[in-house]
């Protein structure tokens, strides 16, 4: 630790140690590696292609009910308003806890359904279960995300691009965890992803909390090793799939590629300690430990959630000023939000983008099947998927905070671009050619998770962090209403059509099978012209929201996060040196 003293030795033996460890796991730095590893384990809903197959074959479903489920699960994963809205009232650990809960309870009555073990479940209540434990990750989203952004408010972008990274990554990490604990058995992995995301958030649901913000000159130096970290296991993970597929991996073999994910995932834990070490060191303060508030600048002190309320009834109605708004950047209330322009064209770009991407994803595992591929190669599509779902949310945190920082360069444009290169992706379904699907699930997987911490960077600092929790998930809102018009009414019924005419073909009828299935490359043409349409259409939405805000963005838009981290360390030098 730069020849420092030992935080250990200098407070004093065992007591030391343990004062030491309680200033670990109630720092800020201990609290973001406790949030990698909830959000690590929160993306299970990216791994619906997997398991997809397994619930149609099983339960007897065609493609546009299978659509239909997927759209429950996409409304559920993005209709995060009312774990906005108990965030806004409740502590942190109160909004995780539910969460774990929702989880457990939607995946594992899915896993009871598939596996046999309940009676048949009516497809509403199939619909229920998967919105349930979808919805359960926006609990995590804003239980670790917006309290994440909240401590560490000027590298908003970076924050956002390593969490939704850890995210994009999940269901690869799962993948890898699933086959080591289990084989490849699709149902299993059901049961797996019920199990460990709660596990998760009920073990480090006391650590994740809103702090006092302090500057920390070094900040982005170590955001910068956690995505070292993090880019050397999506690399090692993104090596495995590539293994399996060519090499038939042993249980032993698949158990030890677990357990390197699993050390990888815990290396920013060492990086944690020692930030939380050398800040140890900084108070100088051995025989008086350093006390740790909980304040931050952007929002008010954690309160029991009747005191939460007993504030909220004071301030001013939510009706008053919703057209007198402020200032770009400025904290604006709900509805304030919610009815400006500037929301409303950042809503139809994420309809456009994001209902095609998550229509894209949910078929991907029907796409592999009706072009030839063997289930093995269309789980390698899913973890590729996956993998550069990460890469792109990486780039897109990092990249467009580097780019902003420099050279004043609009979150709008990059989400600009984004979308035009998924149309590529798109249409590389539309019109393939051998091996296009792998180039095809790299693309989309890319500009799929580019997308999130685009929009919710774009949102925190448009409209301010005070009601952010709510406005985050409000933000998303779009991204299920698309999925539902372009998966379930426009993707699922033209793939019948084309499967329909197949079984006329051979002078079969829909009631002689029980799964409907179609092979070829029509199947999927016409939706994704449809698909890649529509998402250059929101590209070119995203344009008016460039212009709009292009002045905004010339300026120093964290500025005023700077002044109340600079107020709030010179508060703490006066504290703890007292004249």
């Amino acid at each position: 630790m730069g020849g420092a003293s030992s935080p250990i030795t200098s407070t004093g033996g065992a007591s030391g140690l343990l004062r030491f460890s309680v200033h670990v796991v109630r720092g800020r730095w201990f609290s973001l590696f406790a949030s990698f590893l909830i959000m690590a384990g929160a993306g299970a809903t990216y791994l619906f292609g997997v398991y997809s197959k397994e619930i149609k074959a099983s339960l007897g479903y065609d493609q546009t009910t299978l659509n239909l489920l997927g759209f429950f699960k996409d409304l559920g994963a993005n209709v995060g308003v009312l774990s906005g809205l108990i965030a806004e009232v409740t502590p942190t650990w109160f909004v995780l806890l539910i969460g774990s809960a929702m989880n457990f309870a939607g995946y594992f009555m899915i896993w009871l359904a598939v596996t046999g073990k309940i009676a048949k479940p009516k497809v509403w209540q199939m619909c229920i279960y998967i919105c349930l434990g979808a919805n359960s990750q926006n609990f995590a989203n804003t239980g670790a995300l917006v309290t994440s952004v909240r401590n560490f408010p000027e590298n908003r972008g970076v924050m956002l691009g390593l969490l939704k990274g850890f995210t994009g990554l999940s269901g690869a990490i799962l993948t890898q965890i699933y086959l080591a604990v289990y084989g490849n058995d699709s149902k299993a992995l059901i049961l797996l992803i019920a199990w460990l995301p709660a596990a998760l958030s009920v073990v480090f649901v006391y650590t994740i909390r809103a702090m006092k913000v302090v500057k920390q000159p070094n900040e982005l130096k170590i955001f910068y090793q956690f995505l070292y970290v993090s880019i050397v296991l999506a690399l090692f993970i993104m090596v495995m799939t590539i293994l399996q597929k060519l090499v038939t991996f042993s249980q032993a073999a698949y158990a030890g590629s677990a357990t390197v994910v699993c050390v990888f995932l815990f290396v920013p834990l060492f990086i944690a300690i020692r930030e939380e070490a050398l800040s140890w060191n900084r108070k100088k303060l051995p025989n008086n430990p350093p006390k740790i508030t909980i304040e931050n600048p952007t929002i008010s002190t954690p309160q029991p959630a009747t005191a939460k309320l007993e504030e909220k009834s004071e301030t001013p109605s939510c009706f008053k000023n919703i057209f007198n708004k402020p200032e770009r950047g400025e904290d604006y209330t709900i509805l304030q939000a919610l009815l400006s322009t500037d929301m409303l064209i950042l809503f139809l770009a994420t309809f456009c983008g994001l209902g095609s991407s998550l229509t894209a994803v949910d078929n991907l595992g029907q796409i592999g099947e009706s072009l030839g591929y063997p289930t093995k190669t269309i789980k390698s599509f899913v973890s590729l998927l996956s993998i550069w779902n990460y890469f792109g949310r990486i780039f897109s945190g990092f990249v467009s905070e580097s780019l902003l920082a420099k050279y004043k360069f609009p979150r709008p444009l990059m989400m600009t671009l984004v979308l035009f290169l998924s149309c590529i992706g798109l249409l590389l379904i539309a019109f393939p050619f051998p091996g296009s699907v792998y180039v095809s699930s790299v693309i989309i997987g890319f500009s799929f998770g580019a997308q999130l911490p685009l929009i919710f960077a774009i949102i925190s600092e448009l409209f301010g962090l005070k009601y952010y929790s709510t406005l985050f998930n409000c933000g998303q809102l779009a991204s299920p209403l698309g999925s539902y018009i372009l998966n379930v009414k426009v993707t699922g019924p033209l793939y019948d059509r084309e499967a329909l005419k197949d079984l006329a073909k051979k002078g079969m009828t829909r009631s002689s099978v029980k799964e409907l299935t179609c092979i070829g490359t029509q199947c999927y043409r016409l939706a994704f012209i449809i698909l890649a349409s529509i998402t250059f259409f929101g590209a070119l939405t995203s344009l008016i929201l460039v212009a709009r805000t292009r002045e905004f963005y010339k300026g120093d838009i964290y500025k005023k996060f700077r002044d109340e981290a600079e107020a709030t360390e010179a508060e703490m030098a006066l504290s703890n040196n007292p004249k």
